[in-house]
């Protein structure tokens, strides 16, 4: 019976996970570039659990460390070293990974803080919303130049994001471009000054935390676009149904409905 190649396990942190007021931190560690093992994976995978089973993080930010790499994609060393029936088992525990992302129902943004290709883009784009740091890298899903394709979510997510012809020729070309370049193309939201870019995701992050909004109707509306997405209108308007029904029951609805009948802001209380 033929024996399965795989590396051999990391102790190592290579994820850092932090909470700080309301925000989940989740930062890709392994210098210089954040490449991502399958070592790595398994710990992002339980970072994302916790944080999405701490009822003290409404919001998660996902970043890289350093200020050069947010990540370089996927250990080539690592897939160089392994055979074809541990690759296939890699992707799909990094694709089951980047999903759990999607099916929480807290929003996540990513702090792309340097060079953002292959599938470190793959990951960002398991993000709600992607932030990128001035002038601190380029982005892009190079995959073809190794003649292989984005394997991590890439040719799916990109063509959501830009359409289907310009994701096609994104990644047929294989070629990186700047951060002001995916904005325009839909890929990246904003861009955040080089100065300061992790305090001020972290300001930009709690907008989203109770006092300042309802957490609980923000991370529905992202359950209601993520799950409505791709579903025939009618079952989705249901979903749509179903996610404000538990709304109009929660604490948070009463509030935001009294404080806009009593001309006030409205104050959100934490879980």
């Amino acid at each position: 019976m033929a024996t399965t190649i795989q590396p051999a396990a990391s102790t190592k942190p290579l994820i850092n996970y932090r909470v700080d007021a309301g925000v989940g931190v989740i930062e890709m560690c392994d210098p210089p570039a954040n490449t991502y093992t399958y070592e790595m994976n398994r710990q992002l995978d339980d970072a994302i659990l916790r944080a999405r089973m701490d009822n003290d993080v409404y919001v998660i930010v996902l970043t890289g460390a350093g200020d050069k790499f947010f990540s370089a994609g996927a250990n080539i060393k690592m897939l160089a070293s392994v055979d074809p029936t541990f690759k296939y088992y890699f992707c799909l525990h990094a694709n089951e990974t980047l999903l759990r992302l999607e099916h929480t129902p807290k929003l996540v943004i990513a702090a792309i803080n340097g060079h953002c290709v292959g599938g470190g883009l793959e990951i960002a784009m398991a993000a709600d919303l992607r932030i990128a740091r001035q002038d601190a890298g380029k982005i892009g899903l190079p995959e073809v130049n190794l003649g292989v394709l984005p394997g991590t979510g890439g040719t799916q997510r990109l063509s959501r994001l830009v359409g289907k012809s310009k994701a096609i020729e994104l990644m047929v070309t294989g070629n990186t471009f700047s951060f002001e370049e995916a904005k325009e193309l839909g890929i990246i939201n904003d861009i955040f000054e080089r100065e300061g870019f992790l305090e001020n995701i972290m300001e930009y992050a709690r907008q989203f935390c109770p006092p300042n909004k309802a957490a609980k109707a923000v991370g529905r509306i992202k359950r209601a676009v993520q799950t409505g997405w791709e579903i025939p209108l009618e079952s989705a308007l249901a979903v749509e149904r179903e996610n404000q029904q538990l709304l109009f029951q929660s604490e948070d609805a009463k509030e935001g409905l009294s404080a806009y009948v009593d001309k006030r802001p409205a104050v959100f209380a934490a879980k």
